[in-house]
């Protein structure tokens, strides 16, 4: 079970009402950050972010060196706490110094990768979580805390996951809401033209939606995210200002420094060809066709010639250039192809059929014969 970005709008400040702590796990790069950021504007909360895996045991407990009077803050309310500027102590300090001038407001504490902290980090503040202290001090009424964890491989759903992170405590288990933050391209689109983002990477992923984000438990490497997606957008704004041979000469390693090789050659190849666009007309335009073709990525190609069959194939000049181009995708692209011709038996099918009785040798006949055997192939 898992919830978009929009739903946790409504979700997080519904279990913050209930004086409950949400937990927001989800996959690096999602939008978790964002979302509660959110969420404290919509709130009118003042946000105080602390990233846990930054932290080093001790931040709240490490001894210090003997303090005076003026290394120690007092609270008219909630006690005292030396202040010795640095880790949580400064984080806290400025909580509750706000609390007391604002204590009409609502404030978040955002502890950001819980989970990729250590043992020792998170054993620090299991106090301040769960008991809402630490030491002497006490946390005002008005400061909510909020976690947000990337998945492991212990949590339902995710057992192909394989972050850095140390495994979480049982009594944040049983007294945190998990809240399973899923990605919705829909969503993302909306926010993305709301703010006017670039427009080619807007419709890049209305094409290929999946490729918003990419698990690839195989692959430790880039791979996109919405976050990755984002920073392509202001990227792609820069380099759109250059020259078309130097765009050409940028594209594929700027973009895969966010994307991965694979997704990032891909989107560069559709960048570049903006004002350059492929086209079924082109495609039957053997040799220019030819060469377009094949430097797209498999994706594109398995979209145009999808796109070829609405015009049929039951032309004998272009139903060798079709096969021609069949034999440039890949075996799982060739199956593809042909189910998507099955699936159109009256429009496709039957008048190749009729064709092919009466030109058996023809070029319809041995494309209506190809298409059997990739089918064939697909089903053993």
């Amino acid at each position: 079970m898992s919830l978009t970005y929009q739903q946790l709008l409504t979700a997080v400040p519904l279990v913050l009402a209930a004086d409950n702590v949400p937990n927001i796990v989800g996959d690096a790069g999602i939008g978790k950050s964002a979302l509660v950021q959110e969420v404290a504007a919509n709130l009118g909360a003042k946000l105080f972010t602390t990233v846990v895996s930054l932290s080093e045991k001790g931040d709240l407990a490490i001894p210090v060196p003997p303090l005076t009077s003026d290394s120690f803050v007092e609270t008219q309310n909630y006690g005292r706490l030396a202040n010795v500027q640095f880790g949580y102590s400064e984080t806290l300090i400025s909580i509750i110094k706000y609390a007391e001038s604002h204590p009409s407001q609502p404030i978040i504490w955002f502890l950001d990768e819980f989970n990729r902290g250590t043992q020792a980090v998170q054993s620090e503040l299991m106090n301040l979580v769960l008991q809402r202290k630490i030491n002497a001090l006490k946390l005002p009424s008005t400061v909510k805390i909020v976690i947000a964890e990337n998945p492991d491989s212990t949590m339902a759903g995710f057992i192909d996951r394989d972050y850095g992170v140390a495994t979480g405590d049982a009594a944040i288990k049983d007294r945190t809401v998990r809240l399973v933050m899923t990605n919705s391209t829909n969503e993302w689109l909306k926010w993305a033209r709301s703010i006017d983002l670039n427009r080619l990477v807007i419709k890049y992923l209305t094409q290929y939606p999946e490729r918003l984000l990419v698990i690839d438990p195989n692959n430790e490497d880039l791979a996109p995210t919405p976050r990755a997606w984002e920073r392509v957008a202001r990227n792609l704004d820069q380099l759109q200002l250059l020259a078309y041979g130097m765009q050409k000469q940028l594209a594929a390693d700027l973009f895969s420094g966010d994307l991965g090789d694979e997704i990032g050659v891909a989107f560069a190849q559709f960048v570049l060809a903006q004002g350059h666009e492929l086209t079924v007309a082109t495609l039957k335009k053997a040799e220019e066709g030819k060469k377009q073709f094949s430097a797209c990525d498999e994706a594109t190609k398995i979209q145009l010639l999808r796109s070829w069959l609405q015009d049929g194939l039951a032309v004998e000049k272009e139903a060798q250039l079709f096969n021609e181009y069949l034999q440039l995708i890949s075996p799982d692209g060739q199956y593809a192809i042909a189910q998507s011709v099955g699936e159109q038996l009256a429009t496709i099918l039957q008048p190749m059929y009729e064709q092919a009785i009466k030109h058996p040798h023809g070029n319809v006949a041995r494309l209506y014969q190809e298409f059997a055997h990739i089918a064939t192939r697909g089903d053993n």
